[in-house]
């Protein structure tokens, strides 16, 4: 077996092009929406630099090639997502939560519906937008319960040729639009069947705009990605094509779990590009700052010693997540567990890194002028977000090991 972590030439032209984009475009779309008042208008001020973003095709780089798009595999993600995110993570958020959007579209759908519903992203234009709705008010840590649990309670029935669908969703990105009447397409999960199994009666259902229905109830004033879109909103006789049903009826639970996987790997790395900006800002700062002594900080031993762990962990996380990448994209059969365990350690590393550096730089840390405010804002929510890591992922991780068949040494390849 070779174990090779070098990039490929494409992989590093991507590499280069994404940092090149995230300094010239995405370093300066934060002042502009960052003091505005509500979570809607600084949204909206993110828009221009989304477009562009499309327009630089971006959002075709994530979308694989079979569907259309210019997509190679979960890694060239990764390697484009650590550039965008440590630069800017709201807006790399809004582009990445469109594509967990079109994931069960991706993976479940026909040839005939990737088509049809794929068309507005493989542009290199316009700003459009998908959702994933999945979360729901009162939380979805439990969507797979049996009664008297609730699991998922947003609902779809079947009227003539129609679905019909009522429900209330939270914490889905970008899920309003931009003008609160529904992103260009949204995937929801919801109860289509009588059965009471949820393994048997959770279906995803593909949602197009324009339709009447979406209610908006609230922008999340979140507290980090303060340019990033999660409302919460409800489905009133919401209406969707019976074709528009993504996979079979009564899967929406194992399609979900699907698109979760490679959403998992992902946010390891958003936890490495916040960490890199971090320890980045950091060392500069021990090279060049004194604190009134003689020398500059990093010469002493715990300043270096900080750095150096800092830098450890960035690189475990970094490593740990292109292994989970490269699992996914090969159907490696420990995808799942290294999938996870990325996100698990990537996301709580990024917090702990963080606050770690903080005491490198002391006081001056705490000033918004400095960039630790922001990204320890956004590094709150890795552990918390894409299934938390104590309500779903360690329990998908404790399921794992319960298994009679269940094998150590799968994820290390030496089973």
């Amino acid at each position: 077996m070779a174990i090779d972590f070098t990039l490929t030439p494409g992989q590093r032209e991507l590499q280069l092009a994404s940092r090149a984009f995230a300094r010239d475009v995405l370093s300066s779309a934060r002042p502009v929406y960052e003091k505005l008042p509500t979570p809607e208008e600084r949204f909206l001020a993110t828009k221009p630099a989304y477009e562009a973003m499309v327009a630089a095709g971006f959002l075709r780089k994530c979308i694989p090639a079979p569907a259309g798009g210019e997509n190679a595999g979960l890694i060239d993600m990764a390697i484009m997502a650590e550039e965008l995110y440590s630069v800017n993570a709201s807006i790399t958020l809004t582009m990445l939560g469109t594509v967990l959007g079109l994931l069960p579209i991706l993976i479940g759908g026909t040839p005939e519906q990737c088509g049809r519903l794929l068309e507005p992203f493989l542009r290199k234009s316009g700003a459009p937008l998908a959702g994933f709705c999945s979360s729901e008010p009162g939380g979805s840590a439990n969507a797979a319960s049996p009664p008297p649990g609730e699991g998922v309670r947003t609902t779809a029935k079947l009227h003539d040729d129609h679905w019909v669908i009522n429900g209330r969703k939270k914490w889905v990105s970008s899920a309003t639009g931009w003008d609160r009447k529904g992103a260009d397409v949204l995937c929801v999960v919801c109860r289509t069947g009588a059965e009471t199994r949820p393994e048997t009666s959770v279906s995803i259902i593909a949602v197009e705009r324009p339709t009447p229905g979406i209610m908006f109830e609230r922008a999340i004033d979140a507290i980090g990605h303060r340019g990033h879109l999660t409302p919460q909103f409800g489905f009133e006789n919401v209406r969707a094509p019976r074709r528009n049903l993504i996979g079979e009826e009564g899967g929406g639970l194992a399609l979900s779990s699907a698109s979760f996987t490679g959403t998992a790997a992902l946010v390891g790395i958003f936890g490495v590009a916040l960490m890199r900006a971090a320890f980045e800002f950091s060392l500069n700062f021990a090279l060049t700052e004194r604190r009134g002594g003689i020398h500059p900080i990093i010469e002493h031993q715990a300043v270096g010693y900080a750095l150096a762990d800092a830098k450890m962990k960035i690189e475990a996380a970094r490593y740990l997540s292109w292994r989970a990448c490269h699992a996914v994209d090969t159907q490696n059969p420990a995808a799942d567990e290294l999938a996870i365990q990325a996100k698990i350690y990537g996301s709580e590393m990024a917090v702990t890194v963080i606050t770690d550096l903080m005491r490198v730089v002391g006081i001056d840390s705490y000033d918004n002028e400095l960039p630790f405010g922001e990204l320890l804002q956004d590094a709150l929510a890795l552990p918390i977000f894409d299934g938390g890591n104590m309500g779903i992922r360690r329990r998908q991780l404790h399921t794992m090991l319960k298994r009679r068949e269940y094998d150590p040494l799968l994820a290390s390849g030496a089973a």
